[in-house]
Order: structure tokens, then C-alpha cells, then sequence
């Protein structure tokens, strides 16, 4: 039987501002009150899972044991059909230690030309959601998707990660040049976040 989240405080398992951010506005609106791993001086995890379910599994399990609190994670990424789904589970650790997505986005384009001129463009983004309770190991999961195609240059300064290069199906911009309430709207993280709540929440 799934466990119903209650108001109170919530650890974002998460020291990706960006990210933490997104996550805190689509919260907010329940009484939730997130608390970011990075202001708890809480440790990233190695990520040694095998899909973004994993990850975000292993990332929200050590935050809810360390902090004593509920902890969501959520490990999401950029698959690309002509690569085989890459970076996938990689995406952050394409942008360096540095986390610098500019260069990330760099490599995907190259690797895309490298691919030849009839290459795919289609892509889609991945985000799992972990939500894990600290007395007694208890966690749910909940997967979200988007998709669209890549584009070259990156446009748009609004959002973080891929999302320049990114332009879902169906609109004209990027997920870099959309305004953060319309990207909520139908975002991979969106969709994941949609089924959290009708589950655990509402």
C-alpha cells in the first residue's frame, strides 16, 4: 500500500540548484516545505544504478537515512535515438566535473555529426522520482517522459542542463527559451511529478 506524504519538511536529494528550484515550485502548492541535500551539507551518492530508477532509488534512500526526514530524488536525463539513447544516465557526468552543460551540449551535436547528415534528431528526456521514508525504508517511484528534437544552436537562457537544445513536440521554442510555468506544464519532470501527487498527495 503506497504511504501518503504529509505537509512538513521534504528533502530534495538534489545539489543541483536548477533542479532543486524546479522541483520546490511544482511542491509548493501542497504545504510542502523542501529542504535541499546541499543546505544539510549532505552527501552526493555515487550513482551506480543501471537507470534513472535506480539512481534516483539509491539518492532519496541515503538522504531519508541521513536527515531523518522523507527525501525525494530524482535522477532524469537526455536519451537520443541516433545514439543509442546516450547520455542517458550520464547526462550530468557529460557535462564534466564542472557541470558545464554548454560543453555537454557540444558533445551531443558532435557526436550527432559524427552520425552523418540523415541522422535522427528526435530525443527525449527521462525523469524518475524517488520518494523514500526514513523509519522504515518505504519508497515509491514514478517515471515521467517527454518528447521532441534536438536543435543547433542552443537557444534561451531560462532553464538549465539540455534544455537549450531541446524543442518539444508540438512548439516552436526550446525548453531554454520557454517561461518556467509553461515548461512545468508538460515537462518530463511534469509528468513524473503528476503521478506522485495523484498517488501519495491528493
Amino acid at each position: 500500500m503506497m504511504r501518503r506524504l504529509a505537509p512538513g519538511r521534504l528533502v530534495i536529494a538534489s545539489h543541483n540548484e536548477g533542479k532543486v528550484g524546479e522541483i520546490r515550485e511544482l511542491l509548493e502548492p501542497f504545504g510542502i516545505e523542501p529542504v535541499s541535500a546541499a543546505s544539510l551539507d549532505l552527501p552526493e551518492p555515487e550513482e551506480t544504478g543501471v537507470t534513472f530508477a535506480d539512481n534516483a532509488d539509491l539518492k532519496a534512500r541515503l538522504a531519508a537515512d541521513l536527515s531523518g526526514l522523507p527525501a525525494l530524488a530524482d535522477d532524469s536525463g537526455l536519451c537520443v535515438d541516433a545514439l543509442e539513447g546516450r547520455p542517458g544516465i550520464l547526462s550530468a557526468r557529460w557535462a564534466g566535473e564542472h557541470r558545464d552543460f554548454a560543453l555537454a551540449m557540444e558533445r551531443v551535436h558532435q557526436e550527432l555529426l559524427a552520425q552523418g547528415p540523415d541522422a535522427s534528431r528526435s530525443a527525449h528526456f527521462v525523469c524518475a522520482l524517488a520518494l523514500a521514508w526514513p523509519d522504515d525504508g518505504q519508497c515509491e517511484n514514478f517515471e515521467g517522459r517527454v518528447d521532441g528534437t534536438l536543435i543547433w544552436p542552443p537557444r534561451g537562457h531560462k532553464g538549465f542542463g539540455y534544455d537549450p537544445m531541446f524543442q518539444p513536440i508540438g512548439h516552436e521554442i526550446t525548453f531554454g527559451e520557454m517561461e518556467p510555468a509553461a515548461k512545468h506544464a508538460m515537462s518530463h519532470r511534469a509528468e513524473a511529478f503528476r503521478k506522485l501527487v495523484a498517488a501519495l498527495i491528493e
